[in-house]
């Protein structure tokens, strides 16, 4: 890819991440607004202290707060999903424009998201030890990061063993690798149980269920954006250069 298209794919990709933004806070807003605001309101009716006045209000919190921080994130993430896409479009196998981005949506929300969440799951307020919150999201950035490198290992891993066991046999070789090495951080890391047995078990899997529906609706919408764009990007070109190509063949048939 020259610059220009690299730059053309990367304006697409910030534009997906925009429109993935958006659905994906509408989803945050009606889904886990609510768990959060009866998760604080568990809080402050268990809490014998009492702080002073808030410097954010919950209201702005869950409006401005929730649109600013999700379409930033939105946009963010579609830059660098557009920038893998430019490396990884023709590297693997014969997928087009659409399925390329398919894939690196589902590949993303999978490795970043849905692998550390199982080792790492969403608290809502109320929930959690305020002197390990350092620890655990350290550790939690420590899961997404091994779960990353480790996903590019299987790639890199399945692709030359693909000659040796051929294509289906290298993914499962690859895939199996990358289940036991996360199977073992998972061992190894430390975990934390430091839910209140007063807390209710409903209202924790109802947040946690509905960070997972953010996250599915921002890449699933990406993806299918992404794909969309890419495709009447990349793929008109071809065809048109092909038409061109015949038009140019049969004209000098003609003449001869």
């Amino acid at each position: 890819m020259n610059s220009i298209s690299v730059r053309a794919i990367l304006v697409r990709g910030m534009l997906a991440g925009l429109v993935a933004g958006a659905l994906a806070m509408i989803v945050a807003y009606c889904l886990g607004e609510s768990r959060v605001d009866a998760a604080i309101a568990l809080e402050e009716a268990h809490s014998h202290e009492h702080g002073g006045e808030e410097l954010v209000s919950r209201t702005l919190q869950s409006t401005a707060g929730l649109a600013t921080g999700v379409l930033v994130f939105g946009v963010a993430i579609g830059g660098i999903a557009a920038l893998v896409f430019c490396y990884a479009l023709g590297r693997m196998g014969r997928f087009g424009p659409r399925a390329t981005a398919a894939l690196i949506a589902g590949a993303a929300l999978l490795t970043v998201y849905v692998v550390p969440f199982l080792k790492y799951p969403a608290n809502p307020p109320a929930v959690g030890n305020p002197d390990t919150i350092g620890r655990r999201t350290g550790l939690f950035f420590l899961m997404v990061a091994l779960s990353v490198l480790l996903a590019v290992a299987a790639v890199i891993l399945g692709k030359r063993l693909a000659p040796r066991l051929g294509a289906w046999n290298a993914t499962i070789a690859a895939a199996a690798g990358y289940v036991l090495l996360i199977g073992l951080a998972y061992a190894f890391l430390p975990s934390f149980n430091e839910v209140g047995r007063d807390f209710p078990a409903t209202l924790l899997w109802q947040f946690r269920l509905a960070t997972l529906a953010v996250q599915f609706t921002l890449w699933t919408t990406f993806g299918l954006v992404f794909g969309h764009l890419t495709e009447r990007l990349l793929v008109p070109r071809a065809e048109a250069a092909a038409a061109g190509g015949g038009t140019a063949k049969r004209a000098v048939t003609a003449a001869g």
